[in-house]
């Protein structure tokens, strides 16, 4: 990491965001286009679910290895690599002439995405001072939201346009952009010490994390005793039980088991589950809200969703979520981010009847909350790890946040279907989840403040 910070550190931050903004377009466009794959390549309900899984099955098993390989070979050569492949994934896929050819294409993109979201954030960490990291993990946190809002809105423009391959042929001008600025602006940078690499570690985690992003995703379709499930999920613990087991033993893991020793980090990991299992579930239910219980068509909905995104966008591009952040110090920043998104999920459950200004009040206090409780919890996380590991620690930021975000749509998606099956209407069943993802966020927030403010004692 640089004491001064590069010279050209925000022009390099923007071309960072540039490249993630790319990933997380790609991702939520894809939504919007599943009718016209249908119709288009007679893709059965099952192919449109292997098409958007695949991707994301590759990502999360992928993301400690990409994050691993950055650090011991070099963060630039990871985030052109992640570029090319992500560039060339997209032209596979907007060119695909068949469901198998576009399942293939996703894939390959997935690899691509696994190296960008690592290798941006491990960058982010060695070019700005310690002082300047939470504004532009803050800016780099707001990219993802910026995402999760303009993908459905970028992806209904473009098919209102054109056919469904141009949602993924728009990737390449934007990565071709992204891979010239890299290479020319972003420093090289890599962990000194020149460790073995540890590739049974990058097998079993790959396999692992695979086997359990499978069976979360595969609960809520086959049924959560069904064999399917209940075999990857064994496969699952058996492969990730392994894995630890071998970093314990091996001299050069590639995910240091001291790590966890850490209250900063396992305070963090803990919120970060907790906070992504009760957004990840309660924003997929909020969509269902906004189609089937107050009748807006996906464009429409997607524009109604945009408030929480603006929100994170304007707090942290400001600067003003990082200044309440320093001020409040982590532990009670990330409490407090924590209860506004709380107090934002309960306004939407609770004002349904409203329409749909019970919602928008819900979504700015989420908004606000993402905005000061994301950045703070990254934040604790990657400070909590060795410089030369911040590709790791960006895998494991990612990792959370996947593993996050499935459980909460499969377990949050199974209150609702439970509430359904015994007779509520469908607005009282996702009312109900959404109030278990506020209880799971708000319990979140307690247990990574509590854990980080015993660890700022100890420290002391």
């Amino acid at each position: 990491m640089m004491s001064q910070g590069h010279p050209q550190r925000w022009l390099i931050l923007g071309v960072i965001c540039l490249a993630q903004l790319t990933v997380l377009l790609d991702n939520t466009a894809l939504n919007v286009a599943i009718p016209s794959l249908t119709r288009e390549l007679d893709a059965t309900t099952a192919d449109i679910q292997w098409m958007i899984n695949a991707y994301s099955l590759v990502q999360s098993g992928l993301l400690l290895t990409a994050g691993s390989a950055a650090d011991r070979y070099g963060r630039k050569k990871m985030l052109i690599t992640g570029l090319v492949l992500f560039g060339a994934g997209s032209l596979a896929a907007g060119l695909a002439g068949s469901t198998a050819q576009l399942v293939a294409a996703r894939a390959g993109m997935g690899v691509g995405g696994a190296l960008l979201l690592t290798t941006t954030l491990a960058v982010v960490m060695q070019i700005f001072t310690p002082d300047e990291h939470p504004k532009a993990i803050g800016i780099w946190s707001a990219v993802n939201a910026l995402g999760f809002a303009a993908g459905p809105l970028i992806g209904g423009f473009v098919l209102n346009h054109f056919w469904w391959g141009a949602i993924f042929l728009i990737n390449l001008p934007v990565a071709a952009l992204a891979l010239a600025a890299v290479v020319v602006l972003v420093p090289e940078s890599k962990a000194p010490r020149g460790d073995r690499p540890d590739l049974p570690g990058a097998l079993l985690s790959t396999v692992g994390m695979t086997a359990l992003v499978f069976a979360i995703i595969s609960g809520p379709v086959h049924g959560w005793t069904s064999p399917r499930v209940l075999a990857t999920a064994a496969v699952a613990v058996a492969v990730l039980s392994l894995f630890a087991y071998w970093e314990n033993r091996t001299p050069a893991p590639m995910l240091d088991p001291h790590f966890f020793r850490d209250r900063r980090f396992t305070g963090a990991v803990a919120g970060a589950v907790l906070i992504t299992f009760g957004m990840g579930g309660a924003l997929f239910l909020l969509t269902q809200h906004l189609q089937l219980v107050l009748g807006y068509g996906p464009l429409e909905a997607g524009l109604r969703t945009a408030p929480l995104a603006l929100t994170v966008v304007a707090l942290n591009f400001t600067g003003v979520s990082a200044r309440w952040a320093a001020r409040l110090g982590t532990p009670a920043a990330i409490a407090l981010g924590m209860v506004l998104m709380s107090c934002g999920l309960g306004s939407i459950a609770v004002l349904d009847a409203s329409g749909y200004g019970g919602t928008l009040l819900g979504l700015l206090l989420i908004g606000a909350g993402c905005a000061i409780a994301n950045p703070a919890m990254a934040h604790a996380i990657m400070s909590a790890i060795p410089p030369e590991k911040a590709g790791v620690g960006a895998g494991i930021n990612g990792t959370l946040a996947e593993f996050g975000n499935g459980l909460g749509v499969a377990v949050l998606g199974a209150v609702l279907s439970s509430r359904v099956a015994s007779g509520d209407s469908l607005s009282a069943g996702l009312g109900a989840g959404q109030l278990v993802g506020a209880v799971a966020v708000v319990a979140g927030g307690f247990v990574a403040a509590g854990l980080l403010r015993r660890a700022e004692r100890n420290a002391a």
